[in-house]
């Protein structure tokens, strides 16, 4: 593989033998080259790590949430870590008093707030197996996760409550208590009542009379810790195992990686929480935070207020998905090009400036420190002033993006990759390395990596630029898919999770995802299209948001529905005399030959194959969301969705070019 900076080879590649696809070698970061590092001794659980920093850091403030004043945010008001506890302890004994054991299964449904926190300790004190349900899922979701998980109680969201008495009385061989974080009304009292529900305000139930003090269980490593739904892009979610021993392996990982790079989390640190606690990424960074005696400070909940909220935590640390960061990016792009010409040209002066010095090694806080201080400190300042560290997961982040904001926002921009099943980031980029965008960085140094050919895509793990499917190993790998025995067969075989991303190692050890192994289909002169390859390509063009890309074996070529970049398409159209609203834009069929236009040009320069250019665009004025079910909380395709809700516009489309 060359020079390998930041991975150690461990085991030899294997030639495929017996129809099976051959195996490239086995790889782990160079910081594990002896063994990974041992857990923490007398650490065996998540409730160990909170206890541990309950006594070392009883007076740190943990939780925080801003205070609303008739109707005005006003600062973050704060729960210390003692605070916390006695709450956990005192929520704790409430549950048990309902009849409610180690091993059963606690439903927490919401967005992200002291609360969620305070259930998902109570569970880790408990030895509950706290299932959390997505709070952008509706009642048939939910519906499905309480019987299939046989959820006895749930902790939920004030305007949840209702969303769960909706799956009455199906859940109801079940789901005995349900505890809302808010009020409740007579209404809902009387409608659980009918149901047999026991259905509590949170202050009530958290000061319930009971006689009992109990004693908290043992719990051990191997004990499940949480079981947490994928959103599944096809089918019923799947409920992902994960055990204690997991996240204590992820959080040791994490921890020598960036003690390595003198980049550890501190207690001083103060992470903003938006990012579903229902999805295992922001889950471990809270646990990291919790590890180190940091604060943990919530959003309200409201997409539009997210950078107010985050201007008055003040962060240092910030995990997000792509299509925020794009949010980001595309705010202040707007900003410049709308300056002066002379406040405009001195920021790209200072921008290349920057880029050349980083691009030649330097640290970005020694690229263009002055420069820094000048220009670009009102972006930093935008973003709160203290943020020195920005994780990107759950998707890719274009390469633009990304070194756009290593640039200008003064803090490490950093790509990750994980899945549920390998407790979140398995790769994580290093910062000051710039030649690592547009990759997921090296493997970190808790899992062992390998690449596994696939031959009907043209992926081999052996070539001199390995490529194939993402195989991983270790201990922070899940125990398996709950009650789902059969899929669980099929992507642990021997000890490795086959994840069925394939990647490409890079000549510095480091990763890039290139596409994905299920998103493959035969057109009908069996040539195979590889869409979420296609897909990447054809989203860089600068008019196009977001692009769904459809064939099928029965079909000589491909069609697209395109979410259309709303600036750039007005732009356009007032230079064509194309007029409108922007969705009078979209239906007329001289837009629709322009963005045909842009994606042939961008497929072409590409070079793309004949038979992977777009022969016929529907545009949707209205972005794919989770409220038509056509994306995951992650943003993710539901292609399966996709072509149910857009199954007549693909028709006309090939009519049409028929």
């Amino acid at each position: 593989m060359g020079m390998k900076t930041y991975v150690v080879e461990i085991e030899k590649s294997k030639e495929a033998k017996g129809g099976r696809p051959s195996v490239g070698q086995v790889y782990r970061n160079v910081l594990a080259k002896d063994g990974f590092r041992p857990l923490t001794k007398r650490i065996d659980c998540c409730w160990d790590v909170f206890r541990s920093s309950v006594d070392k850091y009883p007076n740190n403030p943990m939780l925080g949430q801003r205070e609303i004043l008739d109707g005005k945010a006003g600062k973050y008001a704060w729960l210390t870590y003692k605070q916390v506890y006695d709450t956990v302890l005192e929520l704790g004994d409430s549950i048990c008093s309902r009849g409610i054991n180690k091993g059963a299964r606690c439903g927490i449904y919401g967005k992200n707030c002291t609360k969620w926190v305070v259930s998902m300790q109570a569970c880790n004190a408990h030895g509950l197996h706290c299932v959390p349900l997505y709070d952008t899922l509706g009642a048939g979701a939910v519906k499905y996760i309480i019987c299939h998980a046989e959820i006895s109680i749930i902790f939920a969201e004030e305007d949840k409550v209702s969303e769960v008495l909706k799956t009455f009385p199906d859940t109801g061989t079940y789901l005995k208590t349900l505890v809302s974080f808010g009020t409740i009304t007579n209404e809902q009292k009387l409608v659980a009542e009918n149901y047999g529900l026991e259905l509590y305000p949170w202050d009530e139930f958290l000061h319930l009379e009971t006689k009992d003090q109990f004693e908290l269980p043992s719990k051990t490593r191997s004990d499940i810790c949480t079981i947490m739904y994928t959103s599944g892009t096809t089918g019923e979610p799947k409920g992902v195992i994960i055990t204690n021993e997991s996240i204590l392996s992820i959080l040791s990982g994490v921890k020598h990686h960036l003690e390595s790079m003198s980049e550890e989390f501190r207690e001083c640190d103060v992470f903003f929480s938006y990012l579903p606690l229902a999805h295992i990424f922001d889950r471990v960074i809270e646990e990291l935070f919790i590890s180190t005696g940091a604060s943990i400070g919530f959003w309200r909940g409201d997409i539009k207020l997210l950078i107010d909220d985050l201007k008055e935590l003040k962060p240092t640390v910030f995990c997000a998905v792509p299509r925020v960061l794009d949010r980001i990016y595309s705010g202040l792009v707007e900003k410049i090009s709308s300056s002066g010409f002379l406040k405009r040209n001195l920021f790209n002066l200072a921008y290349t400036y920057k880029l050349y010095n980083m691009s030649r090694g330097y640290k970005h806080e020694e690229a263009a420190p002055r420069l820094d201080k000048i220009i670009f400190s009102k972006v930093k300042e935008g973003l709160g002033g203290n943020m020195r560290l920005i994780l990107s997961g759950a998707a890719p982040l274009s390469t633009s993006v990304e070194t756009f904001l290593r640039v200008v926002t003064c803090a490490h921009v950093l790509q990750g990759y994980g899945l549920t099943e390998t407790c979140a980031g398995s790769f994580v980029a290093q910062p000051n390395e710039l030649s690592m965008t547009g990759t997921v960085g090296p493997p970190l140094p808790n899992v062992d990596v390998c690449l596994l050919s696939v031959p009907e895509m043209g992926y081999d793990a052996l070539s001199t630029t390995p490529r194939g499917e993402i195989l991983l190993r270790g201990k922070s790998l899940f125990s398996g898919y709950y009650k789902r025995e059969d899929l669980t067969k099929e992507v642990l075989v021997d000890g490795w999770f086959h994840t069925g991303d394939i990647g490409e190692w890079q000549p510095d050890g480091s990763m890039k995802i290139i596409d994905r192994k299920k998103n493959i289909f035969k057109l009908s002169q069996g040539e195979y299209v590889s869409v979420e390859n296609l897909e990447s390509i054809f989203s860089l063009v600068p008019s196009v948001d977001s692009i769904w890309v459809y064939g099928n074996s029965f079909e000589s070529f491909l069609v697209a529905v395109v979410n259309p970049n709303k600036e750039s398409l007005e732009q356009w159209a007032a230079e064509n005399e194309v007029s409108g609203d922007f969705s009078n834009i979209c239906e007329n069929p001289k837009t629709d030959a322009y963005i045909l236009g842009e994606l042939t040009s961008i497929a072409k320069e590409k070079k793309l194959k004949g038979f992977e250019f777009i022969k016929a665009v529907h545009l949707d004025p209205v972005p794919f969301d989770m409220d038509r079910d056509l994306i995951t909380p992650t943003f993710k395709k539901k292609r399966a969705q996709l072509i149910k809700y857009y199954q007549s516009v693909v028709d006309g489309m090939y009519k049409s070019r028929r």
